[in-house]
């Protein structure tokens, strides 16, 4: 076998034993936990500012929202070549790349808030999404080397890990835009060189402590799965064409990303235009967000206990349940937060339960590649659906958009019937 540059890494895997993968799956775990927190702490805190920032540096209302959009675009764009460097070379230096192009995109937030260059901002803005694909990529990682029986209880503690994240960074962005007004940086761009400093952290974390590397350690025991030739991107595609489940599950996470991306960022406009302040609109979010990611661990165990296609059914479900209740809400705050809620449970479990699918439904080596295709088509798709449900609300109404949104569950709900019966 010729030896590669992460020869040691595969060398110290190919000796585990047995007895030794419990520990090390815990011990993994508990970096990518760390990492995930510390991510999503820097992705809440500039996030929570960005379209302010963008609105002060443009001029214009009109374009606040195109900040959001370019780290969406960033996420997706950054998806494939991170996704090409794991297959190649382990997750450890896809995941510290990631979050060092997300310092590096935080810190031009900075400099473009300075010198007042929007078109700055947004290519800043693009790299900071970068941090987004590492934390959309440790799910994965947490997958490596978990049992099949398990794999979507380990996906979803990492995705849950994300809350703690979510939750304190909006918090930390009032204090973080104060320590920076003695040195001439904008408030709102504060929270960006805080992000910065996060990041940087998060990517000395995972470099120093994420050894051996997951992926090439389950590489190394899985003896028939050594061959590079199955790891290309080209490999990705085709083990997703040759395997009807792994569309099911491609299909999946999309679609659920998408209706839950287009729905929730019309949502407080919606709410204002019923006569809701900012503070009911936080706290909608507030519990939207909660849905996200606390109850992710029970889709986890959904998945493992009940099969990921009857999970994938609960995902179209909720979603379904979620636009009919925010659609139909008119001045109902309470049935607003409540559709959103649900909307939030239904992300979970589609994005649980088709990260699993598509994990179990690929050959091992091409893994990492199919993991890749499935977040720049999942951030393609929302990226899309984010721009389209404003013109949609402004034409038709927001409504119009939760009925969208349900339409398009249709396909992914009939897919899974079908794939259910086609095993059975």
């Amino acid at each position: 076998m010729t030896i590669s540059p992460d020869a040691p890494d595969i060398s110290k895997a190919a000796v585990i034993g047995a007895a030794e993968l419990p520990a090390l799956r815990r011990r993994i775990n508990a970096v990518l936990i760390a990492s995930q927190i510390l991510g999503g702490l820097g992705l809440a805190t500039g996030i929570a500012l960005a379209a302010v920032l963008a609105q002060q540096v443009s001029g214009t209302e009109a374009f606040s929202g195109l900040a959001p959009t370019a780290t969406v675009a960033g996420t997706a764009l950054l998806s494939v070549p991170l996704a090409a460097l794991m297959t190649a070379r382990g997750r450890r230096p896809g995941l510290v790349l990631a979050y060092l192009i997300g310092a590096l995109g935080a810190g031009v937030v900075v400099v473009a808030a300075v010198v007042d260059n929007f078109p700055l901002l947004l290519l800043g803005m693009a790299g900071f999404g970068a941090a987004s694909s590492a934390n959309l990529q440790a799910r994965f990682a947490a997958a490596d080397l978990a049992e099949p029986e398990r794999r979507g209880r380990a996906i979803s503690t990492v995705v849950w890990a994300t809350t703690i994240g979510a939750v304190l960074g909006p918090n930390i962005a009032s204090p973080a835009g104060r320590s920076v007004s003695g040195i001439g940086i904008p408030a709102a761009a504060g929270p960006f060189l805080w992000a910065a400093g996060v990041f940087l952290v998060s990517a000395v974390l995972v470099l120093v402590l994420l050894r051996p590397d997951p992926l090439l350690a389950a590489r190394a025991l899985s003896p028939g799965d050594r061959s590079p030739e199955g790891r290309s991107l080209r490999a990705g595609v085709r083990a997703v064409r040759d395997s009807p489940m792994a569309q099911l599950a491609l299909v999946t996470v999309a679609v659920s990303h998408t209706a839950m991306v287009s729905i929730m960022s019309m949502t407080p406009v919606a709410l204002s235009h019923h006569g809701a302040g900012i503070q009911l609109i936080g706290l909608v979010i507030s519990g939207h967000i909660a849905g996200m990611y606390a109850f992710s661990p029970v889709m986890g165990w959904l998945a493992d206990r009940i099969g990921r296609l009857a999970v994938i059914g609960l995902a179209a479900g909720l979603l379904s349940t979620a636009a009919l209740l925010a659609g139909t809400a008119g001045p109902s705050h309470g049935r607003t937060a409540a559709g959103l809620f649900l909307l939030g449970l239904g992300w979970s479990a589609g994005l649980v339960a088709g990260s699993t699918l598509l994990t179990d439904s690929v050959p091992q080596p091409a893994r990492a590649a199919v993991q890749g295709l499935s977040d720049l088509t999942m951030n393609t798709a929302a990226g899309l659906g984010g721009a389209a449900a404003g013109l949609v609300v402004a034409q038709a109404g927001y409504g119009w958009l939760n009925a969208i949104g349900a339409v398009l569950l249709l396909p992914m709900a009939a897919l899974a019937v079908w794939r259910a019966r086609t095993r059975a």
